[in-house]
C-alpha cells in the first residue's frame, strides 16, 4: 500500500505487518477489495484498497506508458479535511491490447460513465483509448463544478450516444449569467477537453497551468464563510453562481419524453423547444393548461422557461393558474425571477401572482432576486407589497443573500423599504446579521452602508464571532479598519476563545496582523487550549507572521498546551524557516514541554526535520537533552529512522552510550525498530 497526505509529504511504502490483524471488508469491486485497517504507529483507522494483481497485472501500474483512470466522474473524486483533492477507483475499468470494444463499452455502460465518455469509443473502428479520454472525462466535469448539475440528467443511454457521437454536449447555458470574468477562463478550457476531435484536446499539464492561475480568484472560502442556506448545508462562495440555490429549469433537449406521453403533447413541448412560438399557440388547447409534465411542472412553466411572454400571455388566457407549483415548490413568478425575464415578471404580477409565496425551502421570489443581485426584478416585486423581512426556512432574509452575495444596489433598496425599526439585526439560523455576512465576504461598500444605517459592529453569532473575526480570518484588510474606525472590540473572543488576532495569525494575513496591534490588540491572550497568536503562526508555518507579531511586542517563548512553545510546533511540522525566525529572535531552544520534557531538539528528530534539527543545533541547543523517560533526541532519531539527522546528531557530541529510562541506548532502539541504516551508523 502506497500512502499520500498526512504528515508524510511525500510517499510511503507499508508492509502488511504495519497494520493490526482484524482487517474489516467493507466493499468488494470487480478487481479490488476495500478494507477498513488501523495502522499500528499511528493508531489510525484507514481505508486500504487491495488490487487482484491476477486480474490486474503488475504493468498497470507503470507510468510509461501513462497510466490511465477511465472512471473519471464525480463519484471518484474525494475530498480529506482539508478539501485536498483525492482521485479513487484506478483500474476499476481497463483496456487490453486486442480487447474487443463491445466489452470495453458494457463496462463503461455498467459502472455508468456513458456521460463522461468521449465520442470516439462510440466508433467501431476507434482506436484504443489515450490520455485524451480522461481529458474529455475532465470537461464534463468542469461543467457539473460550474452548473451543480448532472450532465445529461433523465436521458437514457442510446440518447447520449447519438447526441455525444454528433457534437452534442451539456447544455452551457446552464451556467449562470451572472460570473465573474476568470469564468469564462474555465469555460474555455473545459470546451477544449470536450473537443469532438481527441487530438485537439489539451494534455493536462496545459490545463493544470490555465486552471492553477486561476486558484486564487476561484477559491472554495474557509470555514468561516460555510453556511447553511435553504435548509440544505451548502457552502456559499465568493461568488454565488457556482452555488445555485436552486436547480435550474429548462425544457430538455435531448431527453426521452416521459413514458405515456402522448403524441400531441410531444408535439407542444417540442414546438417550445424548437422557439416555434406562433405554431405553439395555435396548436395549444385549454384541455392542455393543466397537463402535468415531468416534476409536477404544469405548460406554464414550461411557457415561461421558453422565455417567450406573448406566449405565456396566451397560455394565462386559456386558464392556467399563476400560481401553479413545480415538484421543489416554484411558482412561474420564481422561474421567472430566476431567469431574470423582467417582461414576464410584469406580465405574472399583473395577473395576480403571489409574490409572498415559496419554494419547499421557503425561499420567496425576492429572495431569489436578492440572490443574484437583480435590482429591477426586485423593485417590481417590492412595489406589490411583497414582504421584505420574510424569512426562509433557516432564517435568512433578502437582506442576508444581497450583503453575502456584495449586491450592494440590492441591499439599498431592500434597506429603503423596511418598516421604521430596519431588520438590521435579524439572524439566520446561526446568528449572523447581513453585517457578518459582508463582513466575512469583504464587502466593503456594503458594510459601510449597514454601518451608517445604525448596524452594530460588536454583534455575535452562535459561536461568539462577531463581523471583525469573520473579516479577520478571511483576509479582508479594508473591512478590519473599516469595522475598527466604527467601534469594533478589538480583543473580543469567539467560543473557543480565538480572538481576531488568532484568526489572522492562524490565516498567515500579516498586514491584518499590524493592524489589529496597532489598535491595541494584546498579544499574549490565550485560546481556551491555551495557544496565542504567536503559537497559531509558527504552527501554520507562516514566517512572515512570526516575525510580525515578534515585532511588535509577542513573546516567542510563550507557553501553550502542556507547556509548547512556537519553537516546539514549528518543529513538529517542519515548518524550519519559521524555527530559524524564532531563534533569531532568542526563542529559547532548550525549553521542554510539560508533559514529557521534550525539547525542541527531540520534536525536531521526531519529525525528521533536519533543517530544524541543524538551526538547533547551530543555536546552541544541548544534543544530550533528556526527556522525561531520559531519552535524548539521538535515541528518538533512531526510531524514526532518519539517517541525516543521526548524523548531524554525532558530529555535534551526541552521546550514543545514553540509555533511556528502559536501559536502552539509541542502538537498541534502532535495531528494535528495525532501522538498518541507523544500526550502521550508530554501530561504526
Amino acid at each position: 500500500m502506497d500512502s499520500v497526505g498526512g504528515s508524510m509529504g511525500q510517499f510511503t511504502s507499508f508492509r502488511k505487518d504495519d497494520f493490526e490483524a482484524d482487517w474489516t471488508k467493507v466493499a468488494e469491486g470487480r478487481f479490488t477489495q476495500v478494507y477498513q485497517v488501523k495502522l499500528k504507529i499511528w493508531r489510525e483507522k484507514c481505508a486500504l484498497k487491495s488490487y487482484d494483481l491476477a486480474i490486474c497485472p503488475s504493468k498497470f501500474y507503470s507510468m510509461k506508458p501513462p497510466v490511465l483512470h477511465l472512471n473519471l466522474k464525480t463519484s471518484n473524486i474525494l475530498l480529506d479535511d482539508h478539501l485536498h483533492v483525492k482521485i479513487s477507483d484506478f483500474g476499476l475499468i481497463h483496456w487490453e491490447e486486442g480487447m474487443d470494444t463491445k466489452v470495453f463499452m458494457e463496462d463503461l455502460t455498467a459502472y455508468g460513465n456513458i456521460s463522461y465518455t468521449p465520442p470516439e469509443t462510440f466508433s467501431k473502428n476507434s482506436d484504443p483509448p489515450g490520455t485524451s479520454f480522461d481529458v474529455y472525462s475532465f470537461g464534463i466535469l468542469i461543467w457539473e463544478i460550474l452548473t451543480q448539475q448532472k450532465p445529461y440528467a433523465g436521458c437514457s443511454v442510446t440518447t447520449v450516444l447519438l447526441q455525444v457521437s454528433h457534437g452534442k454536449r451539456p447544455n452551457v447555458d446552464m451556467i449562470p449569467e451572472q460570473r465573474p470574468q476568470e469564468c469564462n477562463q474555465m469555460i474555455s478550457v473545459m470546451k477544449q477537453c470536450w473537443d469532438q476531435e481527441d487530438r485537439k484536446r489539451p494534455p493536462f499539464s496545459d490545463t493544470v497551468k490555465k486552471t492553477e492561475a486561476l486558484s486564487d480568484v476561484l477559491k472554495i472560502p474557509g470555514s468561516a464563510t460555510c453556511l447553511k442556506v435553504g435548509g440544505v448545508d451548502r457552502q456559499k462562495p465568493n461568488y454565488p453562481w457556482l452555488v445555485s440555490p436552486v436547480d435550474k429549469l429548462e425544457l430538455p433537449e435531448m431527453c426521452d419524453p416521459p413514458p405515456g406521453q402522448k403524441h400531441e403533447k410531444e408535439n407542444i413541448l417540442s414546438l417550445l423547444s424548437k422557439k416555434d412560438f406562433g405554431s405553439f399557440r395555435e396548436s395549444v388547447k385549454r384541455e392542455h393548461v393543466h397537463t402535468q409534465f415531468s416534476d409536477k411542472m404544469s405548460l406554464l412553466h414550461c411557457t415561461v422557461v421558453s422565455r417567450d411572454a406573448e406566449s405565456v400571455e396566451h397560455v394565462l388566457n386559456l386558464g392556467a393558474d399563476v400560481n401553479c407549483k413545480t415538484a421543489g415548490g416554484y411558482t412561474p413568478l420564481i422561474i421567472a425571477v430566476l431567469q431574470r425575464l423582467h417582461d414576464i415578471v410584469s406580465l405574472l404580477l399583473e395577473r395576480g401572482a403571489d409574490t409572498n409565496q415559496t419554494d419547499d425551502d421557503q425561499w420567496t421570489a425576492l429572495h431569489f432576486a436578492a440572490q443574484n443581485g437583480d435590482n429591477r426584478a426586485a423593485r417590481l416585486l417590492l412595489d406589490k407589497a411583497t414582504a421584505v423581512d420574510v424569512q426562509e426556512k433557516v432564517g435568512w432574509t433578502p437582506l442576508h443573500l444581497a450583503c453575502q452575495n456584495g449586491h450592494e444596489t440590492v441591499a439599498r433598496l431592500l434597506l429603503s423599504r423596511q418598516s421604521e425599526e430596519p431588520a438590521l439585526g435579524q439572524r439566520e439560523a446561526q446568528g449572523r446579521t447581513p453585517l457578518h455576512l459582508a463582513a466575512a465576504y469583504g464587502h466593503m461598500d456594503i458594510v459601510k452602508l449597514l454601518l451608517s444605517q445604525g448596524a452594530k459592529p460588536n454583534v455575535a453569532d452562535s459561536s461568539l464571532s462577531t463581523p471583525l473575526h469573520l473579516s479577520a480570518e478571511d483576509g479582508h484588510n479594508r473591512v478590519v479598519r473599516q469595522l475598527l474606525k466604527s467601534g469594533a472590540a478589538v480583543d473580543a473572543a469567539n467560543g473557543k476563545g480565538l480572538t481576531s488576532l488568532h484568526l489572522a495569525a492562524l490565516r498567515g494575513h500579516t498586514g491584518i496582523c499590524r493592524q489589529l496591534l496597532s489598535n491595541q490588540a494584546d498579544p499574549e491572550l490565550r485560546t481556551t487550549q491555551g495557544w496565542t497568536p504567536m503559537h497559531l503562526a509558527a504552527l501554520r508555518g507562516h514566517e512572515a507572521t512570526v516575525i510580525q507579531l515578534e515585532s511588535q511586542g509577542a513573546s516567542v517563548n510563550a507557553r501553550g498546551q502542556d507547556g509548547w512553545t512556537p519553537l516546539h510546533l514549528a518543529c513538529h511540522q517542519s515548518h524550519a524557516a519559521v524555527a530559524a525566525a524564532l531563534l533569531a529572535a532568542k526563542a529559547d531552544p532548550d525549553a521542554s514541554e510539560d508533559s514529557k520534557g521534550w525539547t525542541p531538539l527531540h520534536v525536531a528528530a521526531s519529525s525528521s526535520c533536519f533543517s530544524s534539527v541543524l538551526h538547533l543545533i547551530k543555536c546552541g541547543a544541548n544534543v544530550n537533552a533528556a526527556n522525561s523517560e531520559r531519552a535524548t533526541p539521538l535515541h528518538v532519531a533512531a526510531r524514526h529512522g532518519s539517517a541525516a539527522v543521526v548524523k548531524a546528531l554525532l558530529l555535534n557530541e551526541a552521546d550514543r552510550s545514553l540509555r533511556d529510562s528502559s536501559g536502552s541506548t539509541a542502538l537498541t532502539v534502532a535495531k528494535e525498530s528495525e532501522k538498518l541504516e541507523i544500526v550502521k551508523l550508530l554501530e561504526n
